[in-house]
């Protein structure tokens, strides 16, 4: 299953991304485009989980039920 995303993105950034499917980096633009969301997602995963943590502890030692 997949869904259908549009989206603008710069004219720099579109052209650097059509460069590695010309050389062979990448089958087409969509895999460009979901292998670099899967890898922001991974890399920022660990930054969210802290961040959640914090807001979780905060909220406990507020008191504020």
């Amino acid at each position: 299953m997949s869904t259908l995303i549009q989206a603008n993105i710069p004219d720099q950034l579109a052209r650097r991304a059509q460069q590695m499917v010309d050389h062979g980096w990448a089958t087409n633009m969509e895999f460009v485009v979901t292998e670099s969301l899967r890898r922001y997602l991974e890399s920022h995963q660990e930054a969210l989980v802290e961040q959640f943590v914090q807001e979780d502890v905060l909220w406990g030692l507020s008191g504020n039920d």
